[in-house]
């Protein structure tokens, strides 16, 4: 295949082969909004099908950003670099939900591009979502091949780590949109707590040692305990509930597994994932007994 005519079948290498992995991914990505536009055209969103239109876009949004930004991890625990060729179609997914979650908005507003500015200028969660939006497509608008030579590699780097800051301020969108139901916003708290700690502790250990991957445990487990001190003192401040009942509910296999609980399963899975797929595609690559890296 003509090498420019590549980088537009993203189910393709870059040798121009047919890759199983971007293949499945890029049929996954669309799944979420095929559902969507189905249940939209057949009325099974419920009373006000837009709204939950406008709802769940903006959940595969985040669902989708997150995922781009967990796959580095995933990449480095396994040793497995093709991961990383998934991570741009993924980041892009989530910036074109994103922008599909406005244009549903501004469908039930009957397009009144006027009173779309109002409301998100003087609604403050629009205010903080539409900032996302903006930053979703920065981070788009740059993630090609030519982008990364015009800016150079050290540069883009720099400037695609906003990933982290654009997912916290997404996540209070999403949060503040959520009202009393903040279950899965706080698991995607506790989630970006997790890979900031990741990210920072990353330095200090070698590729191939098992420090980094048993950092990354411990780090699941902290993690965990913070979503859970989080939400018992949401729900404290917001309802008067004490703290302790909530923290009570945590262990507790009537309610379910709770924020706290599942940040950590999540994870530790995706550790464990990771070792996995070390173990099963790079035996080579397994870990050693490698300390923390040399700062020198």
């Amino acid at each position: 295949m003509i090498p420019s005519l590549i980088r537009f079948c993203p189910w393709l290498d870059r040798r121009g082969r047919l890759s199983p992995l971007r293949t499945l991914t890029f049929a996954g990505l669309f799944v979420p909004g095929l559902d969507i536009g189905w249940r939209l055209y057949a009325g099974l969103l419920g009373a006000n099908p837009l709204e939950s239109a406008i709802h769940l876009s903006g959940l595969w949004a985040i669902r989708f950003l997150f995922i781009s930004l967990t796959l580095t991890p995933l990449t480095q625990l396994s040793a497995t670099p093709r991961f990383i060729e998934v991570r741009r179609m993924v980041g892009v997914a989530a910036c074109a939900y994103a922008f599909g979650h406005l244009g549903l908005y501004a469908a039930q507003q009957s397009f009144d591009l006027a009173r779309v500015v109002s409301e998100i200028v003087h609604r403050i969660y629009l205010t903080i979502g539409f900032a996302a939006l903006l930053g979703l497509g920065v981070l788009t608008a740059t993630s090609t091949d030519a982008m990364v030579k015009r800016l150079g590699a050290k540069r883009w780097r720099q400037l695609h780590k906003l990933a982290y800051l654009i997912g916290l301020i997404a996540t209070v969108h999403f949060f503040l949109q959520a009202k009393l139901e903040v279950k899965e916003p706080t698991i995607m708290f506790g989630l970006l707590a997790w890979l900031m700690g990741y990210r920072l502790l990353r330095p200090f250990f070698a590729v191939r040692g098992w420090g980094l991957a048993g950092a990354s445990a411990g780090l699941a487990l902290l993690a965990g305990l913070a979503t859970a001190l989080g939400e018992a003192l949401y729900f404290n401040l917001k309802t008067g509930v004490a703290m302790a009942r909530v923290l009570g509910v945590n262990l507790s296999a009537v309610a379910g597994l709770r924020p706290g609980p599942l940040v950590a399963l999540i994870a530790l899975s995706l550790v464990i994932l990771a070792l996995a797929l070390r173990l099963a595609l790079n035996p080579a690559r397994l870990p050693s007994r490698a300390g923390p890296a040399s700062r020198g």
